[in-house]
């Protein structure tokens, strides 16, 4: 007689990803809504000790409308009769504001209660009463709020190990440093100025949630590169889905034009129809979860405006933008109407750009000699819309080889030994593919640049002459040494 036997033991647990929680700041319901919109926010948690019981009443109907809207859970902070009173999906108590047996009682075992905890006793006794889950920190120094203890994710580790719970790590986390909180084991990282306190709230919140996929199964992470196809094999889709599959995530491809070309030059482009362009885009995105698009040739202006309208409909905030302008040989891949278009409609819609020299040019009207000219060409890049920026130094003549990233605000410098070959086609794909691949693997930008940046290098290094032209890098020896 065969036995069945249920294991409970890897029940899915219902508190994970992106924890947002409430500020006390102006125009919290339009900052809120973004930050929602953007599909990266898996629990909304009220916290308001400024306000009357009513305003709060009056504000947290509002906000639970728009945690319905998108389907987030709506947790009030340490206010079981506010809870109560407007139907919440849970309560969070701290260490002194709330009794969780009366909270229980009233909210229901359906409901979630959360319990704020600052060290390994306090998260075992959160446990053992049957809290559903755990804020564990403050993991590191906060504007929000005065805290005694810094946890630090080492502290993190160790709770980690004792407690079953869910863990949501609290406490100054923001995009540079919650890949550390993430990998101590925290199920959920709650932050308050990092994405409210952003210009773009909605972007803040995608940069955080992304960081969750560096715990997925390989494939980790989906790119969509929207380029122009090249059958040499050198760069274009080839490099492109040849980057993202040998790096680790999965490849989808929407083709702008075929190009018949070698290693010796192009002697032919077809731009794809700008319908069927649209046809390839939407059946990707309407279909595939796609973390992060990647777009090089466009080719014509009316395929510009195709991408520029799809990335506006489905509200992708990932994409790198690599303004493909001219092929090794000289041809160029882009129509003058269509540079335009990238200037007016991508730029902006980008997270990232990484121009060569010549494209920054190209796309600035400034003239570039020297990395004080690739600081200016990425500032007035980022006045053009574009949330960072990455000069690749390249065409300079220094036996380092410096590529300078903007965020706004600071440089940083990526530099690398210059290797003489002229085997270097699809450099500029291959980078731009290879950050995209690792942002959508849950890296945040700096670190995906720097990686990238070394995979390239290598695949440079690693490269083999293949025709009698300008030889593709090697993208396979390039990925082996990367995991290695």
């Amino acid at each position: 007689m065969l036995k069945l036997v249920v294991d409970h033991s890897g029940r899915e647990r219902r508190v994970a990803g992106l924890y947002l929680i409430t500020d006390q700041g102006d125009r919290l319901l339009p900052r809120v809504r973004e930050a929602l919109s953007s599909g990266g926010v898996a629990i909304l948690q009220y916290r308001d000790k400024l306000r009357s019981y009513d305003e709060r009443l009056e504000l947290g109907h509002d906000l639970k409308r728009l945690c319905a809207e998108f389907q987030v859970k709506f947790i009030v902070n340490d206010d079981l009769k506010l809870a109560l009173e407007l139907d919440a999906d849970g309560v969070h108590l701290g260490q002194e504001d709330g009794d969780f047996a009366a909270a229980r009682e009233a909210l229901g075992s359906k409901k979630l209660i959360g319990i704020s905890t600052h060290s390994i006793e306090e998260a075992l006794a959160a446990q053992e009463a049957g809290a559903d889950y755990i804020g564990f920190g403050s993991l590191y120094p906060t504007e929000t709020k005065d805290v005694e203890y810094i946890q630090g994710p080492e502290a993190l580790v160790l709770v980690r190990e004792k407690v079953k719970l869910p863990i949501v790590a609290i406490g100054g986390i923001n995009r540079d440093n919650a890949c550390a909180v993430i990998d101590a084991g925290a199920d959920s990282i709650a932050v308050i100025s990092s994405v409210l306190s952003a210009r773009s709230p909605g972007l803040a919140a995608t940069e955080l949630s992304l960081l969750f996929n560096r715990r997925m199964l390989h494939p980790r992470g989906a790119v969509l590169t929207i380029a122009g196809s090249d059958s040499g094999g050198g760069a274009g889709i080839q490099a492109d889905l040849k980057t993202v599959t040998l790096l680790g995530s999965y490849g989808a491809s929407a083709i702008t034009a075929l190009t018949a070309q070698n290693t010796r030059g192009v002697t032919g482009i077809h731009p794809s129809p700008p319908a069927f362009l649209a046809d390839q885009i939407d059946a990707v995105l309407s279909d595939i979860p796609i973390d992060v698009v990647k777009i090089g040739m466009l080719c014509s202006p009316e395929n510009a405006e195709i991408v520029a309208d799809k990335l506006t409909a489905y509200e992708m905030r990932m994409v790198v933008l690599d303004p493909v302008m001219t092929a090794k040989g000289g041809v160029s891949l882009i129509e003058d109407e269509a540079l335009s278009v990238l200037k007016k409609r991508l730029v902006p819609l980008s997270y990232l750009v990484t121009p060569n020299i010549p494209e920054a040019e190209a796309l600035t009207g400034l003239t570039i000699t020297d990395t004080a000219g690739m600081e200016l060409a990425a500032r007035a890049l980022h006045l053009m819309g574009a949330k960072h920026v990455l000069i690749k130094g390249g065409h300079l003549t220094e036996g380092v080889v410096t590529d300078i990233l903007f965020d706004g605000h600071n440089f940083n410098r990526y530099s690398a030994p210059r290797v003489l070959t002229r085997n270097t086609h699809g450099t500029g794909c291959t980078l731009a593919s290879a950050i995209a691949t690792y942002l959508a693997q849950g890296e945040p930008l700096p670190g995906a640049v720097l990686r990238a940046k070394l995979f390239v290098t290598r695949a440079i290094k690693y490269a083999q002459q293949l025709g009698r032209g300008h030889g593709p890098v090697n993208h396979f020896l390039a990925a082996r040494d990367q995991v290695e």
